[in-house]
């Protein structure tokens, strides 16, 4: 077991070397325009030029053109945080939420720590699922303060959905939990990494920090909030009374960003916590 760690993490190593290597500019638009044509990417939708971009890392987080995604206007309901394919829905039921295909995990396991003052039961997850195509930058879905970012170490198990439906994956990939403070109350975004995603950042953080964030880092709604340096996925913990998902928000649908996920509740601050929060 140990053996295969070791050599899943210098296949992500490797990776990592590779994707900074610098790509002489006449060959940029080639090797772009195949990594497009291979996994459907719309390079319509960047910011500038394939050109641009000296090297894989670099392209990989390329950046959209003003314009190409829209906010959901409604203050009142929950817009997705990234460009996605819904993993899994569903609501936080004996401590236990869906990975997928029916098979469950400990909430708290994926959370490793953070957010223990949180009431979660009856409460919801998203595990939104960002594929080799889709724009790999994350934003804040709401206002929000940034209280708290762990680090966990863990695995590097792939995270596409054929393999979450054969075995638990999300509570033991490496992750950055996100702890962020709304008017609806609390809520958390756990960044999970992959086979050759070890590379996740946090805006304003230093790579693998760990605790309070101090003074909390302010987010507006739709502001970037991090990034994976590759693909990977997002989960969405809420407790209850923060959000009602949306009907047309079915496990498999892919999911731009900024597009509404669920209508948040009315009352949802009051009576989540039951203990000292950050």
């Amino acid at each position: 077991m140990a053996s295969i760690f070791r050599a899943k993490r210098r296949l992500s190593l490797l990776v990592g070397w590779a994707a900074d290597r610098r790509v002489p500019k006449f060959l940029r638009g080639p090797i772009y325009g195949t990594y497009a044509k291979l996994t459907g990417a719309d390079l319509t939708e960047m910011q500038g030029s394939p050109r641009d971009h000296a090297c894989l890392g670099s392209f990989f987080v390329r950046r959209l053109r003003d314009g190409v995604r829209a906010w959901d206007p409604d203050s009142s309901r929950l817009p997705s945080p990234v460009d996605c394919m819904v993993q899994a829905s569903s609501p936080v039921q004996a401590g236990e939420v869906i990975e997928a295909k029916g098979r469950t995990y400990p909430i708290r396991d994926l959370l490793a720590g953070v957010g223990e003052d949180v009431e979660l039961e009856g409460g919801h997850q998203f595990t939104l699922y960002l594929g080799p195509k889709d724009y790999h930058r994350i934003h804040c879905p709401l206002d929000a303060r940034l209280v708290e970012s762990r680090h966990v170490a863990g695995e590097r198990y792939s995270v596409q959905p054929s393999v979450l439906a054969k075995r638990r994956v999300l509570p033991i990939n490496e992750r950055v939990v996100l702890r962020l403070e709304s008017e609806h109350g609390p809520f958390f975004m756990v960044l999970v990494g992959a086979m050759i995603v070890g590379r996740i950042r946090v805006v304003g953080l230093e790579p693998m920090f760990s605790g309070k964030v101090e003074p909390p880092r302010p987010f507006t709604r739709g502001e970037e909030i991090g990034r994976f340096e590759m693909g990977s996925t997002v989960v969405m913990v809420t407790p209850p009374g923060f959000l009602t998902p949306l009907d047309s928000t079915a496990q498999g649908k892919s999911i731009r960003l900024g597009v509404a996920i669920a209508s948040l509740d009315g009352e949802a601050g009051e009576g989540v916590a039951t203990g000292d929060g950050a």
